[in-house]
Parts: C-alpha cells; sequence; structure tokens
C-alpha cells in the first residue's frame, strides 16, 4: 500500500501543487470574506 501511495504522489505532484495553491487562495479569501465587516 505504502508503493500505490508513492507511485500516486510521483504521478500527481503537479497537480498536488496547483491543488494546494487553490486551497491557499480559498482560505485567504474566506478569512478576507470573514474580516470584512470588522473594517466597516
Amino acid at each position: 500500500m505504502i508503493n500505490d501511495l508513492k507511485s500516486v504522489v510521483a504521478r500527481s505532484q503537479a497537480t498536488l501543487f496547483e491543488d494546494m495553491l487553490g486551497a491557499v487562495a480559498l482560505l485567504v479569501i474566506l478569512m478576507g470574506g470573514l474580516s470584512l465587516p470588522a473594517l466597516l
């Protein structure tokens, strides 16, 4: 099973990086939206 996980990560490394960037962008948007009422 560990070998399967390693092969999946090796095959989809670029996609994982893009997914992480997308998740970080969503978190930034969420935190910005939640703090917006405090600024107004």
